[in-house]
């Protein structure tokens, strides 16, 4: 059974920062690519950022483009995204997915999804 458990979402106020974290079991990461969604209140979940299998390809929305910084770790079954200078539209619900191709996952197209973790940037 493939699960996926994100952790490191709080509150936290305009221009800080969060590490959110993702854990993957029942499930050989580093032969997918990893992704990162997010869905506001009232809103559809939308991509914010996706990382080939050997971290080489990588996709941001633009937005967090020069503030969110994904990475992974196969050996630990890790995804990671560290989040810089948020904003109070950062405000979501972020998960994490597994897709087959950074493109995949740029096109909503994931095979599991996490349960989510929240985040609240507060002004």
């Amino acid at each position: 059974q493939v699960q996926l458990v994100e952790s490191g979402g709080g509150l936290v106020q305009v221009g800080g920062s969060l590490r959110l974290s993702c854990a993957a079991s029942g499930i050989t990461i580093r032969t997918y690519a990893m992704g990162w969604y997010r869905q506001a209140p009232g809103k559809e979940r939308e991509f914010v950022s996706a990382i080939s299998w050997n971290g080489v390809t990588i996709y941001y929305e633009d937005s967090v483009k020069g503030r969110f910084t994904i990475s992974r770790d196969n050996a630990k079954s890790m995804v990671y995204l560290q989040m810089f200078n948020l904003k109070p539209e950062d405000t979501a619900v972020y998960y994490c997915a597994v897709g087959d191709s950074t493109l995949a996952l740029k096109s909503s197209r994931s095979k599991y999804w996490g349960q989510g973790t929240q985040v609240t940037v507060s002004s």
